[in-house]
């Protein structure tokens, strides 16, 4: 994907200054780090960037896209090591500046898409690490070191994000990597009617993630759900959504034909390079990660991006106060 707006090297330069100011550690008050970027950054916002923000709500507000790439964002200049046993650790430990966590909570203000988490996941962090992990080896998450299938994030769980943002910390040239989207309006064309009335009924169920399982043993499937939702809603899992067991035959059908119609859409693909930040909807689309080709795996393992989960609105976000933890606006118990 071509880059929708790339930000100059001044005023890149000039929000790196801004932002490196900010001393206040996302990951011990999130509150107060919030509150210190927004008055850090008032009347401090390139009118280029402001700019770049309008286009994308009015982009998504009238259907046009649901993907943007921002290129040349301010990232830390001195990033730490990150070891793949316990990297949120590591983070915690020799990460000193939040200039990359400042610029994603000021694309969230700007975007008026605010920004969640969940408190069972990474110690209720608003900011996560997109980053190998040892025991998930293998697995189909996002901390392993392997490919993806298309998929929501958090497919299974009743709240899941409308947006996903995701900056590039450390992306090596040589290794190939990509993350591919595809949107639900563009499954939804290739089917037949049939099948859509099928796929939006509660037929189908979906296993947790094995990172939502680490963290509570009693996740296993999700409650019975529709994989289209609303007007442009999907709700799936390649090769781990499936019928429930008491579903009528149709249901199997219809997902084999959701099946062959991913396999034949059209995708957009991007290869997320340092300081590119790629938004995109969670719920109204899916996207993968593809490893187009690896040189060194262990340099491939060093990839590093910065997470951002958001509501689509702030109505929106206001709509979940009651599962608000601990008072922080945002971080949701599931």
């Amino acid at each position: 994907m071509q880059p929708s707006h790339t930000i100059s090297d001044r005023e890149k330069d000039e929000l790196y200054g801004v932002l490196e100011a900010v001393d206040t550690s996302p990951y011990t008050d999130y509150p107060a780090f919030s509150a210190a970027v927004r008055q850090a950054t008032a009347g401090k916002v390139p009118a280029s960037l402001a700019a770049a923000a309008d286009r994308i709500r009015a982009d998504r507000e009238q259907g046009v896209s649901d993907t943007h790439v921002l290129r040349n964002c301010p990232v830390d200049k001195d990033l730490p090591e990150l070891g793949h046993d316990d990297p949120q650790a590591d983070k915690y430990a020799h990460k000193h500046t939040f200039v990359a966590e400042g610029f994603l909570e000021l694309m969230g203000r700007l975007t008026a898409t605010p920004l969640m988490s969940y408190a069972t996941r990474f110690n209720g962090d608003f900011f996560t690490d997109v980053y190998s992990i040892n025991k998930y080896h293998g697995k189909q998450t996002g901390y392993s070191d392997g490919e993806l299938v298309f998929h929501n994030d958090r497919t299974a769980h009743p709240v899941r994000a409308d947006y996903i943002t995701l900056l590039g910390m450390r992306c090596p040239l040589e290794e190939y990597t990509v993350t591919s989207l595809v949107e639900a309006r563009t499954l939804r064309a290739a089917l037949p009617e049939a099948a859509l009335r099928i796929l939006g009924e509660r037929h189908f169920i979906t296993p947790f993630d094995v990172v939502s399982r680490d963290n509570n043993r009693d996740l296993t499937v999700s409650d019975r759900h529709a994989v289209f939702e609303g007007d442009y809603g999907i709700r799936y899992l390649d090769t781990h959504t499936t019928v429930a067991l008491d579903a009528p035959g149709e249901a199997k059908d219809a997902l084999i034909e959701l099946k062959n119609a991913l396999t034949r859409a059209e995708k957009k693909r991007h290869r997320i390079l340092e300081g590119d930040l790629l938004i995109f909807a969670n719920q109204n689309g899916l996207h993968s990660r593809e490893k187009i080709e690896v040189i060194d795996a262990e340099r491939s393992r060093s990839r590093w991006l910065l997470k951002t989960y958001a509501f689509r609105s702030q109505a929106v976000a206001d709509g979940f106060a009651d599962r608000w933890t601990d008072g922080i606006p945002g971080r949701v118990g599931d």
